[in-house]
């Protein structure tokens, strides 16, 4: 229980512009802004340095699926700089542990992440769900998956609910990666896969590295 009150509690500490914003502010205000009205950019052009202030302020709601298990919501979490805690449990929930059936606190930071990812698209017209492919893993989850000989780390952020495993339909990993990497707040792993579904990304909220896997 203390663990999810103190992750609530960053959460409700996160100040109007987020906790990802402080880190963009400096060089989206440099840079020249871009009116996303105008802009056609190709995709492997999405920077999240080029965000605006207006952008961390509004309201934030997260739209996700879980393949796993079939369920899907759109949520408002965040609104005027406080974390909406029934909507926060939601998602806590929707990234739990499919398989061992457990829920654990998800880190304020990542939730920004993810919506960050999302809502950036969302203004060139690009509105699906992110697919959440894993969430929170138990440390039982996470040796099966060792054992199996899929791609897991032993001491896996995944573990401490700061990390995920995302995909977007109509971005493949190369893009969404490099989205994900502007933000300059954590790991990107990319998971390249074959097949109609593809890879996917791993993100979370440690150091930031890249990899391959």
């Amino acid at each position: 229980m203390s663990s999810r009150r103190e992750f609530l509690q960053q959460g409700m500490r996160l100040s109007a512009l987020g906790a990802l914003a402080p880190t963009l502010i400096g060089q989206a205000q440099a840079a020249p802004q871009a009116a996303p009205a105008d802009l056609t950019p190709p995709p492997d052009l999405f920077d999240a340095q080029l965000l605006d202030l207006d952008f961390w302020v509004k309201p934030r709601t997260l739209s996700v699926t879980r393949p796993q298990s079939g369920e899907r919501a759109k949520l408002l979490y965040w609104k005027d700089g406080e974390v909406i805690d029934s909507a926060y449990q939601e998602l806590c929930h929707l990234l739990r542990d499919v398989n061992g059936r457990e829920t654990a606190p998800i880190d304020p930071k990542l939730l920004e992440m993810l919506w960050g990812t999302q809502a950036f698209i969302a203004r060139y017209g690009m509105h699906q769900p992110l697919e959440i492919l894993s969430g929170y893993r138990t440390p039982a989850s996470n040796a099966r998956l060792l054992e199996q000989g899929i791609p897991a780390a032993r001491k896996s952020l995944h573990m401490v609910g700061k990390a995920a495993d995302i995909r977007v339909a109509s971005l493949n990993e190369e893009v969404l990666g490099g989205l994900i990497r502007s933000f300059r707040q954590g790991g990107v792993g990319y998971y390249y896969r074959s097949g109609p579904k593809g890879g996917w990304i791993h993100a979370d909220t440690g150091l930031n590295r890249t990899w391959k896997g």
